[in-house]
């Protein structure tokens, strides 16, 4: 019988606590999608060390793996890339590319927010 009463304040309390949790679970659900995004540039960023670097491994001329790397870039991301190329002009050395670009946070971060990424990769000179 004493049961009746204890449920009653019960059904408050249950709402209250839906109304803290919401926030929490949205908050997870955003930054999960937000590391999504992160990893995608950064195996886009991987692949375009990689075409760079398989050209500056062939070409003397490092212009050649900068437009490589940039070209492997999707749209969208290759006005904020940089990509510095290091090429020895001896064969059987390590020609190196970096492409680095600043990934900015989506909502519901402030515009601005944000950080480097980069990726690397070296190839051995042919020629």
């Amino acid at each position: 019988m004493g049961d009746g009463p204890v449920l009653r304040s019960e059904r408050g309390s249950l709402t209250v606590e839906l109304f803290l949790v919401i926030p929490v679970v949205v908050l997870v659900l955003v930054a999960g999608l937000q590391l999504v995004g992160v990893a995608r540039s950064r195996l886009e960023l991987a692949g375009a060390a990689r075409d760079g670097a398989r050209v500056a491994a062939t070409s003397p001329d490092p212009r050649r793996a900068v437009e490589a790397a940039l070209a492997a870039l999707p749209p969208e991301i290759r006005p904020r890339a940089r990509v510095t190329v290091t090429r020895p002009s001896l064969p059987g050395r390590q020609a190196r590319v970096v492409v680095t670009v600043r990934h900015q946070l989506g909502t519901p971060f402030p515009p601005g927010v944000g950080f480097d990424l980069s990726a690397a990769a070296a190839m051995t000179v042919e020629r």
